[in-house]
């Protein structure tokens, strides 16, 4: 993905990296619960392998990287700031942790999770 030359060799940032930091920064984020797969086969997949980047996809365009994020909300949180914060939180840590520019960051709310009350 990333590529830099220094004077010892030269530095390359994959996107499975990248997905890895959106995932711990949406896990912080306030009223997130859990992430979910992309669709089904992908679910299926990943919950046999244990991926940690479960519910991140990474696309990285020579100079911007897009990122989605499917998401599951607490229920009675206000969804669009939840969405919202998430947006931010990738956004800054992505591009603190890479020095790279996040050119989109969507975010999918795949579900709503009830408490067992």
């Amino acid at each position: 993905m990333s590529k830099e030359k220094t004077t010892l060799g030269s530095i390359h940032i994959s996107p499975e990296a990248v997905a890895t930091i959106a995932y711990q920064a949406t896990m912080r984020s306030y009223g997130v619960v859990g992430l979910a797969a992309k669709n089904v086969a992908a679910g299926l997949a990943q919950s046999i392998t244990r991926d940690p980047n479960r519910g991140v996809s990474v696309r990285y365009d020579g100079d911007k990287i897009d990122i989605d994020i499917f998401i599951i909300v607490q229920y009675g949180t206000r969804i669009a700031s939840v969405a919202n914060s998430v947006a931010n939180t990738v956004r800054y840590n992505v591009e603190k942790a890479l020095g790279v520019k996040v050119n989109s960051i969507d975010v999918h709310v795949a579900g709503l999770r009830m408490n067992d009350d």
